[in-house]
């Protein structure tokens, strides 16, 4: 089961840890995307998720490497693991500078996930914690594919930014059919699958607007002219996540596979900005 498995993944995609620091701090204290506060706190409220949230990710897919067979997907875990843990740590330091320059405490932050986590890892079995894993590194895998296929969400940011995000976004990409296929081969169900997405979705959601509230608290200008520019920055003509509804809706399929959306040859575009040819066109 587990080569027809890997049998989805492109042999030519590698799973390539890039040891990349940022030096974002002075940055962080202004509005770095373009003097634009909407869409400078809507990327700043996505990353203050990502440090837990790859944690999460990390230990969710690390529980079940003993049940793996297949020494391919026991070498893309070993490689989605390091990928994660070098994301968690940027992102840690991303997230104590712009907290400490917007004069927010981390800690009020991330309580709300904090929560969600403790819970989880209470109440929640295994299974059940890779199953939601599943359905985020679906989420983060679209949207990075929107970081290429919708150049404008980033144009006019500052250049140390956009680097950033471009290189979370093709590392995403190498390793986002991971958590599938170890869920899929230690017996995870289709139904869970799907469950966990209508959940995450929503989790998500409310966590990003509720961080992008506190990060504009301080906004002096019309509230409902900066949320209206905002929703047509994210989801207008040139929005910087107009096309997502297709893909995913495409994960609640029977039998999806997250290459079903091959990408290679979007992002192989911007493999010169880090390094290696993890991401080839056939």
């Amino acid at each position: 089961m587990q080569h027809s498995l890997l049998s989805r993944t492109p042999q030519n995609v590698e799973i390539v840890p890039r040891n990349r620091q940022f030096n974002i701090e002075e940055v962080l204290a202004t509005n770095w995307h373009g003097g634009d506060a909407f869409k400078t706190a809507f990327f700043d409220a996505m990353s203050i998720l990502f440090p837990l949230g790859e944690q999460f990710f990390i230990d969710s897919v690390k529980e079940f490497r003993d049940q793996i067979e297949d020494p391919e997907l026991q070498r893309r875990v070993r490689g989605f693991v390091a990928q994660e843990a070098i994301h968690r740590r940027e992102h840690q330091h991303y997230n104590e500078a712009l907290c400490k320059a917007r004069g927010i405490p981390l800690k009020k932050m991330e309580a709300r996930v904090e929560r969600k986590q403790e819970f989880a890892h209470r109440y929640l079995r295994p299974i059940q914690r890779l199953s939601a894993t599943v359905a985020l590194e679906h989420l983060t895998a679209i949207m990075a594919d929107a970081t290429f296929r919708n150049p404008e969400g980033l144009e006019g940011a500052h250049p140390e930014m956009k680097a950033l995000w471009h290189w979370h976004a093709l590392e995403e990409t190498e390793h986002k059919s991971v958590a599938f296929d170890v869920f899929v081969a230690v017996g995870g169900s289709h139904f869970r699958r799907r469950l966990s997405m209508a959940l995450v979705t929503l989790e998500f959601t409310l966590h990003v607007i509720r961080n992008m509230r506190l990060l504009l608290r301080d906004y002096e200008g019309s509230r409902v002219k900066l949320w209206w520019g905002g929703l047509k920055f994210l989801f207008g003509e040139k929005g910087a996540l107009r096309g997502l509804m297709r893909p995913y809706l495409d994960f609640y399929k029977r039998d999806f596979h997250p290459w079903d959306h091959d990408n290679r040859d979007l992002v192989s575009s911007v493999m010169s900005e880090f390094g290696g040819g993890a991401v080839n066109p056939v």
